[in-house]
């Protein structure tokens, strides 16, 4: 069971759990010891009317239930602290878990599914143990104190009214085995509509933008069905066995009346020791039929930590190894030596015979159409994934040999979609390095050219940005992630296309910023502009995951080929859009004359 293999989240409330064991016991001598005090109620105090006896026997009630209540209520505290504890350790462990994961763990996994397993299945588990183990724990006890009574006042009656008890039992654990079954599926679906809402809300723009809502809404319906149809599985299976459940518990009552009355009449049992011993198999019947809900919940939190364990299972592909490098300071020399990349479930490789040696501090540009493979070379350099053959090599050492995080600490990357937290501007530029000054933070957003905008928002660098970011223009975004990665003086840059977002003139001033940062440092340019890789020391043309074409600009122009076609192309495309925007001119100018003439 999912549940037991959990355990490892008690230990540290061992002391804890074991006080409430304790309590429990209380709680369960104080339940076992009112029968008693009814039956002298009724055989020496009703029956012979001694008015002492029944005052007297009231009195211990009432002790009794203010003691009950004190427990009750302590044993309530402690449950739920320590069900919250072991919530909040499961959500913690799971997401720093999940920090961990490789790159090819989130492509194939849903992100609404890795949020359901840490929110509602934690939640599952967390009330399990807060709550229903607690009386599962008090079940057992009640049953083995009350058969033990039941047995020493009379074996005959007690073997005749556990009877209905049996098949409850046994109904109630194929019950169990089933629930859990159905509720992992219940769990399932509800990850799938987290994350049919996580998707929607995050591509509302694009969903406004192509008019879609009705579609969209169409889907959410069907995967909201699919979840509401799960759960009426389940609570079908339960209304089938609780009617059954309550008709065996009538079946219990029924036999001690009529066994029980027969021995009260024969003075076998006296009054009192009959209503004894029928609280007696209540305190059976009652918690064995609540043994249907704690199964119920117990199938949930089962299924809860099945789905958990599933994430806390899969192992890191991509972790530091035993004995790991920890460069000081990179000198930026990068090599990839017969590379081949290959995707988990792709049939083909990404890259193929990628050989290339970049000295340090050089600029290198990589251009090529889409999914020619430019981005999954640069992922190879911080170690994103791990090469299917050959090797990346970093200051002559194998990336798979340096520790993780002293290697990305000194990779700066900048993506071709930006993506900025929601919290401060400052906050965000300072992410990889939170123990940077003010100053720092200023002259990184400077050089990237977003101090002048930072400046004109309404809070400044304390201006909190929207989820992300999007209360902030694609250029502007492009602007604070750039800084981001500058303000960590990286001895590798990665700009991914980083400039797609801006307008020209943005560009150029980015441009100009750039080529000071970028002294000193190896950089790698991924970018569709030629204007942004002319003066590169090197550029690398990739076509299909192959590097088809190396050299400088004119040489490359020299050389014709797949380098030279994107050129002439570009400036084609650049002479349309310069035509264009001269035609405007001229319209303008004449609706000028128009209404000023």
């Amino acid at each position: 069971m999912s549940l037991f293999r959990l355990k490892f989240i008690l230990k540290p409330y061992l002391p804890h759990l074991a006080l409430s064991m304790l309590n429990l016991l209380g709680l369960t001598a104080l339940s076992l010891y009112v029968p008693r005090v009814i039956r002298q109620v009724i055989d020496d105090g009703i029956i012979p009317v001694n008015i002492d006896v029944i005052i007297r026997s009231a009195l211990i009630l009432l002790g009794l239930g203010l003691l009950t209540a004190a427990l009750v209520g302590a044993q309530r505290f402690i449950s739920e602290w320590i069900g919250g504890h072991i919530g909040y350790d499961i959500r913690n462990k799971l997401y720093d878990h999940i920090q961990h994961l490789s790159f090819s763990y989130h492509d194939h996994t849903k992100t609404g599914q890795l949020i359901s397993r840490c929110i509602e299945d934690t939640r599952a588990v967390q009330n399990f143990i807060g709550g229903s183990v607690v009386e599962i724990i008090q079940l057992v006890f009640l049953l083995i104190g009350a058969l033990a009574i039941m047995f020493s006042a009379n074996w005959q009656l007690t073997l005749i009214a556990i009877l209905p008890i049996i098949p409850m039992i046994f109904m109630t654990f194929d019950f169990g085995k089933r629930i859990t079954a159905l509720f992992f599926h219940v769990d399932h679906m509800l990850g799938e509509l987290s994350a049919r809402l996580q998707e929607n809300v995050s591509g509302v723009q694009v969903v406004r933008a192509f008019a879609r809502e009705n579609h969209e809404i169409e889907r959410f319906d069907e995967t909201n069905r699919g979840y509401f149809q799960a759960r009426i599985k389940v609570i079908g299976t339960w209304a089938k066995v609780m009617p059954t459940t309550d008709f065996l518990v009538t079946m219990c009552t029924i036999l001690i009346l009529w066994f029980g009355g027969n021995m009260v009449l024969t003075g076998e049992l006296s009054v009192g020791e009959l209503v004894a011993f029928n609280a007696y198999v209540l305190m059976l019947a009652t918690p064995a039929q609540q043994l249907t809900w704690l199964v119920n919940a117990a199938g949930e939190a089962s299924a809860g930590a099945k789905r958990v364990l599933e994430v806390l299972d899969t192992q890191p592909e991509i972790e530091s190894p035993p004995g790991a490098v920890n460069p000081s300071t990179l000198r930026g020399e990068v090599e990839f030596r017969d590379v081949v990349l290959k995707y988990l479930d792709e049939k083909k490789d990404s890259l193929t015979n990628i050989n290339l040696r970049v000295k340090p501090n050089q600029l290198i540009a990589l251009i090529g159409t889409t999914g020619s493979g430019k981005s999954s070379l640069v992922n190879l350099i911080p170690r994103f994934y791990d090469v299917s053959e050959g090797a990346v090599l970093v200051d002559g050492v194998d990336v798979r040999e340096y520790d993780l995080v002293g290697l990305r600490s000194q990779i700066g990357l900048v993506l071709q979609t930006s993506l900025l937290f929601s919290d401060s501007i400052r906050e965000n530029i300072a992410y990889g390095r939170p123990d940077a000054s003010e100053e720092e933070i200023i002259a990184a957003a400077r050089a990237a050219q977003a101090d002048e905008f930072i400046r004109s928002l309404p809070e400044g660098y304390d201006t909190v940005v929207g989820e992300r970011g999007v209360t902030l223009s694609g250029g502007q975004r492009q602007r604070v992630a750039i800084a981001r990665a500058l303000l960590m003086d990286p001895r590798i840059l990665v700009l991914d296309d980083s400039l797609s977002s801006v307008d020209t003139q943005t560009e150029q001033l980015i441009q100009q910023a750039l080529d000071k940062l970028m002294e000193g440092r190896t950089t790698f340019v991924i970018a569709h502009r030629l204007s942004t890789v002319r003066r590169a020391d090197l550029i690398v043309v990739m076509d299909r995951g192959r590097i088809v074409q190396t050299g400088t600009h004119e040489g490359l122009l020299a050389e014709g080929g797949l380098y030279k076609e994107i050129h002439d192309l570009q400036l084609i495309e650049n002479k349309f859009a310069e035509d264009e925007e001269i035609v405007e001119k001229e319209k303008l100018e004449v609706r000028r004359t128009k209404d000023f003439g």
